[in-house]
């Protein structure tokens, strides 16, 4: 068995080690996506203007009065001083050609306090510059920023999904190959006297390091002692990774046969086909309201902090946070409210830590990928799981590579 399973590992391993070396190398850097975006791009981010914000409805209107091509889809509402507010948009459609018009961007970053716009960029740009750079990793780090094709958008997705789910599987069974085999007495041998090294005494070899060993032994023990250090946490990423890039295909529908689930609007409403959309019957500035109200009645404790349109769903995504928690939380500091678009009823609601267990680990998903569970320390973390799951990649292949040009060698010897 323990032959089959190296062929697994190996194999396994091999399939997906290059998909692991550029997730692992851009995770690293966008555990600190934010910080690195608004260092990058302070003209966008900050402003010198102190004073009273605008009102959110004012502040959208500008944007589109700007450019009549756009229209918002999302609209910030609540504001942090100091820093400007940054709106998405999306082309309406062009009369003429019946297609929607060619922006060049979908972000809008307007000063909270003149309504002035200063500034615009496109976050889906396959681009390296400045203002593209920390969009772009992130985008690779989940999709490898693959385009839509063949109707539809989430190629790239299941791609990493899969990825994701043969990386977890294959860590199992790298974790049993660094287990001691089992001790084998042979027939008609000496009973031994001293008592014989415990199970564990002799699976502590594969938790060490040779660092003075050099070449193919120091690249073995740190594929193979690394491996079994972060075993646990790599456990975590990879599921994470999985559930989180296949949620409506696999996770969910899986999750939702074993365990109590409550389901919202992406898992129950159809999704518009590719390149459509559901045109509203109410605004943004109608839903705000309601959302408020009902907030209250909810006891929200959170502000209304942005408020986004689901145009292939045909829902408003209502969220609530204090200014500046959007990007440090996680997720487990955001409530939300999901507003039907034409009757601006409540079809579902997100509370951290609220719900089935089920619906709380779904919620888990994506503050334990990116570690911002555990705040500040949990990024780190996972920014050295970045580095580290790069790492045993290569030295998985490095493996492989010096094994097989040994095979080869002897082949060409006999």
């Amino acid at each position: 068995m323990r032959g089959f399973f190296t062929v697994v590992h190996r194999w396994l391993g091999l399939a997906v080690a290059l998909f692991l070396i550029v997730s692992g190398l851009t995770g690293a850097v966008t555990s600190w996506d934010h910080e690195l975006d608004e260092w990058l791009n302070s003209a966008l981010y900050d402003t010198d203007s102190r004073g009273p914000f605008k009102d959110p409805m004012e502040l959208a209107a500008a944007v589109e009065a700007a450019d009549p091509r756009a229209k918002v889809s999302y609209i910030a509402l609540n504001f942090e001083e100091g820093h400007n507010a940054g709106y998405f948009v999306e082309p309406r459609i062009d009369p003429v050609t019946g297609k929607p018009y060619a922006l060049g961007y979908n972000q809008v970053y307007v000063d909270p306090v003149t309504a002035r716009v200063v500034g615009r960029r496109d976050s889906t740009a396959v681009s390296l510059s400045r203002e593209s750079l920390m969009p772009f990793l992130r985008t690779v780090h989940y999709s490898l920023h693959i385009p839509a094709m063949w109707g539809t958008d989430r190629i790239g997705y299941w791609i990493m999904g899969t990825v994701a789910l043969v990386w977890l599987i294959d860590s199992f069974v790298g974790f049993y190959l660094t287990t001691p085999r089992r001790l084998k007495t042979p027939a008609g041998a000496p009973v031994q006297h001293r008592k014989p090294a415990t199970w564990w005494a002799r699976w502590m070899p594969a938790w060490a390091i040779r660092c003075r060993a050099g070449g193919y032994k120091l690249n073995f023990d740190l594929h193979r002692a690394g491996g079994l250090w972060v075993w646990v946490f790599i456990v975590i990423v990879a599921f994470t990774s999985f559930s989180l890039n296949l949620y409506r295909e696999v996770f969910y529908p899986v999750l939702s046969l074993v365990s109590k689930t409550t389901p919202g609007p992406y898992e129950t409403r159809p999704m518009a086909p590719l390149g459509t959309t559901i045109a509203p019957t109410l605004g943004f500035a109608e839903i705000v309201q309601r959302a408020g109200e009902e907030a209250k009645k909810r006891g929200f404790e959170s502000p209304l902090g942005g408020i986004y349109y689901e145009a292939r769903y045909g829902f408003y995504n209502v969220s609530f946070f204090h200014p500046g928690a959007d990007h440090g939380a996680g997720g487990m500091g955001l409530s939300n409210l999901y507003m039907d678009a034409h009757d601006g009823r409540v079809l579902s609601q997100n509370i951290p830590w609220k719900g089935t267990a089920a619906d709380v680990f779904v919620q888990l998903q994506f503050p334990l990928h990116s570690g911002r569970i555990l705040g500040m320390p949990g990024r780190i973390l996972m920014s050295f799981m970045g580095i580290a799951v790069a790492g045993l990649s290569v030295t998985g292949i490095v493996i492989w590579a010096r094994k097989r040009k040994a095979r080869l060698a002897s082949k060409v010897s006999a």
